[in-house]
């Protein structure tokens, strides 16, 4: 049979920025046969190591893509899935860790994914959208696509420009049957959220960024800028900030955008189903004792694909 010490069970860590999943996840995997996979749609990107804080121990699915490439969840859920796999027929437990909640979602259950467009496609739907303007866009939106368009401001350009996309391609940005917040895993899969107090959050974000500006996080960006980059990898915190900005300036931008998809982060902690909820504010190797002792009694485990069918 598939799987080590805990069968075939997957263990997903998720939490906001700054919650020391990191330091769990490997400390997890210093306990029992593992394999650490990542779920972070920066740390993907070679070229980042500071600014994506990426892990020292060997984790699959970092540094992977170039920075020149455009990021596609469907090309990561699939190598997400064939390294999820690859560890349980390796009698290891994989153990999937990042903050990007819907690369997560994807490594874990058979979500749905629309091709990427392509670059063409992209910027002419971009050059429709600044013609008509954000509210005969939005409109036409509304005529292709109405569920989506119900869900979408019309001056969220990025969003109203990916529901047109979708809808050419005959998908839709709401689809009917979403699993993206269905318990459904491919696996069996214990789901562990850190939990750790806004104010201590904030605290952590303000060290890391120090840390990675004495760590050479602004030279980092520069080398980045020289070459060329993809919409996907500019999203990166820090990036532009630490080549627009001086240091001071930058730093404190750094934590303000950070602080924000925290935020955004623990909104997705609030939605993920199955989610079993652990004290984020104690030493890694203790929540990693937690998490095996979770999982080793089977609690809150999603429904799974496989118990599905043998029902």
């Amino acid at each position: 049979m598939a799987g080590g010490e805990l069968g075939h069970l997957v263990i997903a860590l998720f939490g906001p920025t700054a919650s020391g999943k990191t330091a769990v996840a490997e400390a997890l995997a210093e306990r029992i046969r593992a394999e650490l996979i990542s779920a972070d749609s920066m740390q993907v990107y070679r070229g980042l190591p500071i600014l994506t804080n990426q892990p020292s121990k060997p984790t699959r699915l970092v540094a992977i893509w170039p920075l020149h490439k455009e990021a596609s969840v469907g090309e990561y859920q699939r190598l997400a899935h064939a390294a999820i796999d690859h560890a349980l027929a390796q009698r290891r437990t994989p153990i999937v860790v990042g903050g990007t909640g819907l690369y997560l979602r994807a490594a874990l259950a058979e979500l749905q994914v629309p091709p990427a467009p392509s670059p063409e496609a992209r910027a002419r739907w971009e050059r429709l959208y600044d013609r008509l303007g954000p509210e005969r866009a939005h409109c036409l939106l509304a005529g292709r696509d109405p569920q989506a368009a119900s869900r979408v401001h019309p001056r969220d350009r990025r969003r109203v420009v990916r529901a047109l996309e979708l809808a050419e391609m005959g998908y839709s940005l709401r689809p009917r049957n979403d699993r993206l917040w269905s318990a459904e895993a491919r696996h069996p899969t214990l789901l562990v959220g850190l939990d750790v107090p806004r104010e201590e959050l904030e605290r952590r974000i303000r060290a890391r960024t120090e840390a990675m500006l004495a760590a050479g996080a602004a030279e980092e960006a520069r080398r980045a800028l020289q070459g060329r980059l993809s919409t996907t990898a500019r999203q990166a915190i820090g990036l532009l900030e630490l080549a627009r900005l001086p240091a001071r300036e930058a730093a404190e931008a750094i934590v303000l955008r950070t602080r924000q998809y925290a935020s955004y982060q623990r909104k997705w902690m609030r939605r993920l189903p199955g989610l079993a909820t652990v004290d984020g504010t104690r030493p890694p190797h203790e929540i990693a004792d937690e998490i095996l002792d979770l999982a080793r009694r089977r609690q809150r485990l999603p429904a799974h694909r496989g118990a599905r069918a043998g029902a």
